[in-house]
């Protein structure tokens, strides 16, 4: 029979919620397989008879014999006739150890590689499940149209029918790189063709991909100073040496890489609307980079990740609809324009990369989903998306200037924005005395996020600052949230 705590444990089990959904005799057996990997019940110890440890859980004889027959078919328990049921012996396994094997374990730092070890490290990036003012880079997915999408959705079920559920084409429906191309070649000056276009979960898979098929561990890249810490980490996990090269209100300074006498692999950029500062890359510094990449075989990684986005006149073309050369790499996302949850990123590729990208991609994750890339295919193809986007531009240059009076209005003992052209964000750098750890940490205890600028930096010397999102959030719910965190930095200035 068992001893009065382990019969208490067998009990735990059956009433604890996390296993309500399992059949009774799951419970039990779980519950005992767990007395043995403890090594609460070692090797040889007899279980309880059948009938015995079904009057002491108030259960039939029958679900503690199917408990018993799972636990022998799995190799925990012998089963003797006429004798019973007793702990296998394991000569793979020590059971009496496993306890405190288990607690040494989760103590140790895991033995990763190199590689693992700067993924870890690097934190990954993480994003907000349920944003809260003024979390950046955040489309307003409540002025979604959602019934129209579920419209488009059903269409596609209707008449693709079950061949929408099988494994999809690994470089992207056909369909949706088509609307791709016409897109980009016609809202972003781009030279794009469907056969360039490789779709993908999000612009953060195409700069992973980047870094690992095109360069080797040690290879130099220019970024920009400040950066987008989505890329830096890629680059970084991938060993790569990243160079920083300032930024200045004309975007980049490409005479810093033109000039560099030591060869680099590539430039990585955010030419229509940098991030964090929103600074336009000027022309000639963008016909100076093709330039320079045309003379060194070098890539351009151009992520071009919320140019729809554009309140002062049009957006300037893109880097890769100017190159000549062929050694542009663009990549863009639909997580800003229409939802998160989409999941669906691009890159258009010079054709003799295509293939590889694919390929290297099929190691990752296979496609990207079938029946969400034929319904944006079919939102794009109907003008949907353009209508959309055109919508929330309006929708979102009147939150920039509704934010943009409010920070002025109560924030300017602390701040001066720094009002962006485009985008989803606003920088604001501080001017008040408080240091941004401060700052931060101050909303963040009223449930205000804001991400440091300084972070954004390569080095220590940095501009203090925070982005202030402003895209999924109400001017009402912007007014409250910028009141609520002046009173927080007012606070811990008097404090």
């Amino acid at each position: 029979m068992f001893k009065h705590s382990q019969l208490e444990s067998v009990k735990a089990w059956l009433v604890h919620p996390a296993h309500a959904a399992m059949p009774l005799h799951t419970r039990i057996q779980r519950a005992i397989r767990q007395l043995i990997v403890d090594g609460a019940l070692g090797p040889g110890k007899q279980l309880p008879a059948s009938r015995a440890l079904a009057g002491s859980l108030e259960v039939s004889r029958d679900t503690i014999e199917t408990a018993y027959a799972q636990l022998h078919a799995e190799g925990f328990i012998d089963r003797r006739v006429g004798s019973g049921s007793f702990v296998a012996e394991m000569k793979e396994f020590t059971s009496g150890r496993r306890l405190m094997q288990r607690d040494t374990l989760r103590d140790q730092t895991p033995n990763l590689s190199k590689r693992g070890d700067a993924m870890f490290r690097s934190g990954g990036v993480r994003e907000m499940l349920t944003p809260r003012p003024f979390a950046h880079g955040v489309p307003d997915t409540r002025s979604f149209p959602l019934l129209l999408w579920e419209r488009l959705e059903r269409q596609v079920l209707k008449e693709a029918g079950s061949q929408a559920l099988l494994h999809g084409d690994p470089q992207g429906a056909e369909p949706l790189r088509r609307a791709i191309a016409d897109y980009v070649n016609l809202e972003r000056g781009a030279h794009a063709t469907a056969d360039r276009v490789v779709v993908l979960t999000s612009s953060q898979q195409a700069m992973t991909l980047c870094a690992h098929v095109l360069f080797d561990p040690g290879d130099r890249i220019f970024i920009e100073d400040p950066v987008y810490y989505g890329a830096r980490k890629a680059f970084d996990a991938a060993g790569l040496d990243c160079v920083p090269v300032p930024v200045d209100h004309q975007g980049i300074m490409a005479e810093r890489i033109t000039a560099d006498p030591h060869k680099a692999k590539a430039v990585f950029l955010t030419p229509s609307h940098q991030f964090p500062t929103g600074a336009t890359l000027e022309l000639d510094r963008r016909l100076a980079l093709i330039e320079w990449a045309a003379r060194h075989q070098a890539w351009i990684i151009e992520d071009d990740y919320d140019s729809e986005f554009h309140y002062a006149g049009r957006p300037t073309a893109c880097v890769q609809g100017l190159d000549p050369h062929d050694r542009t790499i663009y990549i863009g996302t639909f997580t800003k324009a229409l939802f998160p949850g989409l999941r669906i990123g691009y890159v258009v590729l010079p054709p003799h990369l295509v293939k590889p990208v694919t390929i290297a991609r099929t190691l990752l994750d296979g496609h990207t989903a079938s029946i969400a890339q034929l319904t944006l295919a079919r939102f794009m193809e109907a003008g949907h998306f353009g209508a959309h986007v055109r919508t929330m531009r309006g929708i979102y240059a009147k939150r920039l200037e509704v934010l943009t009076a409010l920070v002025r209005e109560h924030l300017a003992d602390f701040v001066e924005p720094q009002t962006p052209v485009g985008g989803l964000q606003m920088p604001c750098m501080l001017t008040g005395g408080l240091s941004e750890s401060t700052a931060i940490a101050a909303a963040q205890r009223v449930g205000i996020e804001l991400l440091g600028l300084s972070a954004l930096y390569a080095g220590d010397d940095g501009r203090a600052g925070f982005l202030m999102g402003f895209a999924a959030y109400t001017p009402h719910e912007i007014e409250r949230a910028v009141k609520k965190l002046a009173h927080a930095l007012h606070a811990v200035r008097t404090a």
